[in-house]
This record gives structure tokens, C-alpha cells and sequence, in this order.
């Protein structure tokens, strides 16, 4: 876990060569569809069940429109993901090439340690199995080091990305863009947004997703950590609030 990011990534990318299903520039076409059907709203894991923390932000008037609900968006993205989701994705994908399975095992309780309520533990894991189930059905799988016992949602999810090719970087920017394809679905539901002003708010935070990874691949692991307490409320308010469209 003390190695330096930017070294995994190197080992990951030049050191072990990434699987792919062939060479060369299909290889390249095979991984990025690969992708797209990791990321993909259609996969079947459920992810369109849970809103994480955000419908409970719309019913105590923290986000009412699409300026504040931009905000909220960067706020988690800047303080959330980039220093939990998305560095520790890098680790695993890094673990999972060179078979660390402590390293595996310690970076999937470090990101459980980390889901501050009931609900966004449960999304986890509930994602993780979804995940590993539909892999399994598709024959893919690990055998060796093997998947840590109900592991999370990220951790599956860097195993599938190295199956199928996808080199890290791309990998973390298909994850930022499946949260955020995911919580804008949530407040066109819920809120209710138009869909025009979600495609305004794709253009607002591209760039920031980008910067996200950049950064999120330069942390060491002493810096990592989220710091999400308005979050942290509203998923725990969610948890009893009265009318609901999503999963609790």
C-alpha cells in the first residue's frame, strides 16, 4: 500500500502488459468498448436505484436547481472522489496486475471503512455482487488472486477493467463519468432537472472530471481520505425520509 501511485501506474501500463482479447489496434477498439460497457447506465447491477445522498439534498432545499445542484456536483467530485473513488481504483487496478492480494483486501476494507452511513455501505457492496454476478455470467471472473469476500463496487469494477484491456487512467475517467452520468439520472427524477440543463452540466464538469483523475493519480496514500459531511448527512437523513424514489 506505500508504493507511489505514479509507479503503479507505469508498472500497470508498461511493466505487466494489460489483457487484451487482441492485438493491436482491435485490441485498442476491444478495450475502449469494453469500457463503454462497464460505464454503460444499461448495465444491469442496479446502479439507477440509488442516489447517494442526493434526493435527500433536494428535499432539505441544499440543492434546488441547476446552478446548486453544479456545485454540489464539484463539491463531492473535488472532496469525494478524487481523493477515495478514484485513487484507490488505480491501487486496485495496480493490484490486480501484479496479484497483491493483501493489497486487494486492504484497499477494499479502507474504502468500506469510508462509507460514512447504512446506506452508501449497502450501495457498495449491493453494486459489488451485482457486479461480480453479471462478470461471472459472462465467464470472467478471477481465479487467482481471487475477488476479497463481498468486496465493493470498486474493487470489482477495477477487476473488470483489467480484463478487458482498459489501461488506468481511462478506467477512472469511464468511473467519474458513470457517477456522474448516474446522479444526473437522479435529478432528472427527482428534482425534477430537464434534460437539456443535464447536458449543460455534462459541459461544466468534463473539464473537472478530467482534473479529478489527474490529481486523484498524483495523491500518495497519506493524502488520501474524503471529506464529505453535507453528504454524509443527507445519505443518513435518506435513510428515513418519509417519500422516496431511490433505494435507502
Amino acid at each position: 500500500m506505500g508504493m507511489d501511485i505514479s509507479t503503479m501506474i507505469m508498472t500497470t501500463s508498461i511493466g505487466t502488459p494489460m489483457p487484451t482479447e487482441s492485438g493491436g489496434g482491435q485490441g485498442d477498439d476491444l478495450a475502449l468498448l469494453g469500457l463503454l460497457q462497464l460505464v454503460s447506465p444499461a448495465l444491469p447491477i442496479g446502479a439507477f436505484a440509488f442516489s447517494q445522498g442526493l434526493e435527500s439534498a433536494f428535499e432539505l432545499g441544499w440543492v434546488t436547481d441547476e446552478a446548486s445542484l453544479g456545485d454540489w456536483l464539484e463539491g463531492v467530485l473535488d472532496d469525494g472522489l478524487t481523493r477515495c473513488e478514484l485513487p484507490v481504483l488505480a491501487r486496485l487496478q495496480s493490484a490486480w496486475a501484479e496479484g497483491d492480494h493483501d493489497a486487494l483486501v486492504a484497499w477494499d476494507r479502507w474504502l468500506a471503512a469510508n462509507r460514512e452511513t447504512a446506506e452508501l455501505a449497502a450501495e457498495d457492496r449491493r453494486l459489488g455482487a451485482s457486479l461480480t454476478r453479471l462478470l461471472n455470467s459472462l465467464g470472467l471472473t478471477p481465479d487467482e488472486p481471487g475477488l476479497p469476500t463481498e468486496a465493493g463496487y470498486v474493487t470489482v469494477f477495477a477487476w473488470a477493467a483489467r480484463v478487458r484491456g482498459i489501461a488506468p487512467r481511462q478506467a477512472l475517467l469511464g468511473f467519474a463519468w458513470a457517477w456522474l452520468e448516474n446522479q444526473l439520472a437522479v435529478a432528472c427524477k427527482a428534482l425534477p432537472l430537464g434534460h437539456t440543463a443535464a447536458q449543460r452540466l455534462v459541459e461544466r464538469l468534463r473539464p473537472a472530471l478530467v482534473h479529478a483523475v489527474d490529481e486523484a493519480l498524483s495523491l500518495g496514500d497519506d493524502e488520501l481520505g474524503p471529506a464529505l459531511p453535507g453528504l454524509a448527512l443527507a445519505s443518513a437523513q435518506h435513510e428515513t425520509q418519509y417519500s422516496r424514489l431511490f433505494r435507502s
